[in-house]
């Protein structure tokens, strides 16, 4: 939920005390390593944020800070998030090292077998899981905050109502850095996202989770006026929004909890999510199929490199960013990036498509830049299958994966409450949306444009500093490189153990980093 932090305990302040006014490595949780590389790590989560755009926006801006912290780190220029590419599964693969397949997470919008509806008889029917800005309520005190009433129910607990961070199955890197002493924050969109509060339902001590709103990038629709004014309508407003969030980072950097109300530690790990680029590629799009920055996105990666800017500062100012290991990444791209393949298909058209075919079956259709469809009942899978391609031109569809090959992708849906009996893959430019849809782009699904994110680890002292790293590598290495990276063992992480989730490659450091962080005696 969007807890907004008050004062702290008169604990914590004299903690805080023990960690101030000092060499960075007194700013370390005294029960982490102290032979660790580094004691701090920053993730900056940029939705939409392509390998391309990085290294376009590096090469016309070479004083720029994101040039900086690529002359001092690893540019990841072959890495690809989770499929599908959306906000929820993207995190978690940044937060625990985990795909879909072991976090149980596929979008924020979904269905589980085995949980009730909001309200009603508890019976475990199935049910939709929905974790947006619908479940925000007003706390009392002018914040949003999750209202419990609308979330779905656990027949086998109660009926007790299951939060976002009790929905995903394993644990998160805040947790892994929290149970060993150390401090954590996080920053993020929807309050919703205290998902990766982690199971514990303890894995951030300072969490600020400002609601942004709905999509409303919706500007050729006469009828969406005055979404248009909502924050995601404009890119100025989003900046605005994206500044604010900043803010409060920085506010953490100083020593400070993020609303700057009382003396906290640095963070062992924190971060937050920026959205003015994500806002910008849907308003503006990209000039042409290399992915030419227009001025809208241009203006989007001028003002996020203004805020590392600030972020680089604070840890300049506080002795902290040899200590500091800095990770910039994207929870997922958005696409089409060539504005010639953009084509628009209502999603009741597939709707239809699945009634027709299997009357009163379809449980639940999340559909963007791809789809999900779950059903009732298993044995109509096939039907339903066959119905979509049987109409895969009309409704924009590449591939229609379900059964077998959908078993050698996700657990297999038979088996697990929680995986989408069907996945429909749409034609490269095609988005499932109505047609009045102003956004020039979108995600949520398997293409190129989704998956082929940018990720940079920054930090003076790693070895391989300045260099690119062509080979593929997937998001879900972050986790445990961040983890190694702070001292402590990557196998933490239960997906990491499940999966088999390797660290970063060259992400090795010098051999003085392992002493130039021993706090003095």
């Amino acid at each position: 939920m969007n807890r907004i932090l008050t004062a702290l305990t008169g604990a914590l302040s004299a903690a805080v005390a023990l960690m101030t006014n000092t060499t960075c490595a007194a700013n370390a949780a005294p029960s982490l390593p102290a032979h660790a590389p580094v004691h701090h790590v920053l993730l900056v989560s940029v939705d939409g944020l392509h390998a391309s755009d990085l290294a376009r926006f590096v090469a016309a801006h070479p004083q720029s800070t994101l040039a900086r912290f690529a002359a001092q780190g690893v540019d990841y220029t072959n890495a690809r998030t989770v499929t599908p590419a959306d906000s929820f599964p993207g995190l978690l693969a940044l937060v625990t090292g985990g795909t879909p397949a072991a976090t149980g997470v596929y979008y924020d919008d979904t269905y589980d077998r085995s949980l009730a509806a909001p309200g009603g008889a508890c019976r475990a029917t199935g049910t939709r899981v929905r974790y947006d800005e619908s479940l925000d309520k007003d706390d009392g005190h002018g914040h949003d905050e999750i209202d419990p009433a609308k979330l779905p129910r656990d027949p086998q607990q109660a009926c007790a109502p299951v939060y976002p961070h009790a929905y995903l199955r394993v644990n998160t890197v805040f947790e892994a850095v929290r149970e060993a002493g150390g401090y954590t924050a996080w920053i993020d969109k929807h309050p919703t996202y205290e998902l990766v509060e982690g199971p514990s339902g303890q894995g951030v001590d300072d969490l600020f989770l400002p609601e942004i709103g709905a999509n409303y990038e919706h500007l050729d629709d006469p009828a969406s006026a005055a979404r248009a004014q909502k924050i995601t309508g404009s890119l100025a407003r989003t900046e605005a929004y994206d500044a604010m969030k900043a803010r409060a980072l920085v506010n953490e950097i100083d020593g400070r909890n993020h609303d700057g109300s009382a003396a906290a530690p640095v963070p062992n790990l924190f971060g937050l999510n920026l959205q003015s680029l994500n806002v910008a590629q849907k308003l503006y799009g990209y000039r042409d199929a290399e992915g030419a920055l227009t001025p809208g996105i241009e203006d989007a990666l001028v003002h996020i490199d203004g805020l590392l800017h600030t972020f680089a500062d604070a840890l300049e100012r506080n002795r902290l960013r040899d200590d500091t290991l800095v990770v910039i990444s994207a929870k997922h791209g958005n696409g089409p990036v060539d504005p010639a393949r953009l084509r628009k298909i209502d999603a009741s058209k597939l709707q239809q498509a699945i009634e027709a075919a299997a009357p009163g079956e379809l449980g639940q259709l999340t559909a963007d830049h791809g789809a999900l469809v779950w059903l009732h009942d298993a044995k109509t899978t096939a039907a339903v299958t066959a119905a979509l391609r049987a109409n895969a031109k009309a409704l924009g569809i590449a591939d229609v994966i379900s059964g077998e090959r959908l078993a050698l992708r996700f657990p297999n849906p038979r088996a697990d409450n929680r995986t989408p009996d069907i996945v429909v893959v749409s034609r490269d430019g095609v988005i499932f949306a109505d047609a009045h849809d102003g956004k020039l782009a979108e995600h949520g699904g398997f293409h190129d444009d989704d998956t082929r994110v940018a990720l940079l680890v920054s930090n003076p002292h790693l070895a391989a500093a300045g260099q690119r790293v062509t080979w593929p590598v997937s998001t879900t290495q972050v986790a445990p490189t961040m983890l190694a990276a702070l001292g402590l063992s990557p196998r933490a992480l239960q997906a990491v153990a499940q999966e088999g989730t390797a660290v970063l490659p060259d992400s090795a450091w010098t051999g003085e980093s392992a002493t130039r962080n021993v706090p003095n005696p």
